[in-house]
């Protein structure tokens, strides 16, 4: 499987793309269940039916850039390939000389984000980024070798990992979360999401709280065949600040609901930039799973 993985990893995205669109809408139309659900969470969040299309679409288009991402060779810069809009915003935070917490949406091309971060300012500021491994040993080597690469380090889902955080932001460098998935039972608060209640990580909150470090977020919009001629690029990456309420509103350590829902928001608003980029048919609210991060005691760590 890995051969075939990275035989695509060298197909560009013009085949890629519109193979993806076909293998979502296969998708939606064989799976009666996923279907129902991307069609209520979408019109849960206000999509018009040509967004929830365009949804299926792009759903199928991000699982097939997913070997180009990830088998790219670590020499290989993404360059030019890769537009920023308001990297300045970046510039700024990390000039502040904290810790920087950027946090990703399940949009657009999520897996783009670290890696520009980490070619743009890896060099001084690398970036640590929270994952949970792959069950198949052939696709956890794998992803080993997409998320380890120069100014960029993965960081699993144990208790290790938070540590590993932790002690990265404290040092004044960067992290990188997927706050929008549903966190182990324990490990979460339920809080609104497009107005209906989602178990949602607390540890984005724990770690602001314990390193008081800045918090951005970043979305990778994918872009298709028009834009990427005119811009002479594949995606763009948005920076956006948080405001200081929000940011004085997590570092406080107060309700983990109350932070849990500030998330959300802030999570909702990006959505919304480009929604029909978003991972609809993701089983947001359900309910948690039953597992912990390690058998070691957590207690005092920012595990949510």
């Amino acid at each position: 499987m890995s051969r075939v993985f990275f035989a695509l990893a060298r197909w560009p995205l013009g085949v890629l793309h519109p193979l993806g669109s076909l293998m979502g809408w296969l998708a939606y139309a064989l799976s009666p269940t996923y279907r129902r659900r991307l069609a209520a969470h979408a019109t849960q969040a206000g999509l018009s039916r040509r967004q929830r299309w365009q949804a299926v679409a792009h759903a199928g288009k991000m699982v097939a850039e997913v070997p180009r991402l990830w088998g790219r060779p670590r020499d290989e810069a993404l360059g030019a390939r890769v537009a920023w809009r308001h990297p300045e915003v970046v510039d700024a935070a990390l000039a502040e000389g904290r810790g920087l917490l950027l946090l990703t949406p399940h949009l657009g091309c999520f897996e783009i984000v670290a890696q520009a971060y980490a070619e743009r300012h890896g060099t001084s500021k690398p970036i640590t980024a929270l994952y949970r491994p792959a069950k198949q040993a052939w696709l956890a080597e794998v992803m080993v070798h997409a998320r380890n690469r120069p100014g960029m380090q993965a960081s699993p889902a144990t208790l290790s990992g938070v540590r590993q955080m932790l002690r990265a932001l404290k040092k004044g460098e960067t992290v990188g979360l997927l706050p929008d998935q549903v966190p182990p039972e324990g490990m979460g608060a339920w809080a609104p999401f497009f107005g209906r209640p989602a178990y949602t990580m607390t540890m984005a909150a724990k770690l602001v709280a314990q390193t008081n470090c800045a918090v951005i977020l970043l979305r990778g919009e994918r872009l298709g065949w028009a834009r990427r001629r005119h811009l002479n690029a594949d995606y763009v990456v948005h920076a956006q600040r948080v405001s200081p309420d929000v940011e004085a509103l997590l570092a406080s350590g107060g309700d983990p609901a109350q932070s849990s829902a500030a998330i959300n928001r802030l999570m909702e608003d990006m959505i919304m930039q480009s929604p029909e980029q978003y991972l609809w048919g993701y089983n947001r609210y359900k309910g948690p799973r039953a597992e912990i991060l390690t058998s070691a005691d957590a207690k005092g760590s920012a595990a949510p």
